[in-house]
């Protein structure tokens, strides 16, 4: 094979490899903003806010925020467990789920 054809060749592969690398981050930051982790992600995130006001005002014990926060963790963790499966976002019924099992957490906050 000459000089220029394997020079040809490389570049070829290069540029592919380029192509498949882009196309694939662009993927990932849109469905990272997906609308609905944004909006369960941004309630774990309020949520973990008010454990930290509640324990520093002792409405909470440092005990029991750390239960709180184990279950907003276990929450979290099945938010990214569903997103893994659809292309990296929510369905709404996963969403609707996601919702009710943090009103849980809320209630039990706002005690």
């Amino acid at each position: 094979m000459k000089f220029s054809a394997k020079l040809m060749m490389a570049a070829l592969g290069v540029a592919t490899v380029m192509a498949g690398a882009t196309g694939a981050s662009a993927e990932n930051n849109w469905q990272r903003h997906h609308p609905r982790r944004v909006e369960v992600n941004h309630r774990l995130r309020n949520q973990n806010e008010r454990i930290t006001r509640e324990v520093r005002h002792d409405e909470i014990t440092r005990g029991q925020a750390r239960d709180l926060r184990a279950e907003d963790r276990g929450i979290r963790g099945q938010e990214r467990f569903d997103a893994s499966h659809h292309r990296s976002h929510l369905t709404r019924a996963e969403q609707r789920r996601l919702n009710r099992e943090e009103n849980g957490v809320s209630h039990q906050i706002g005690r």
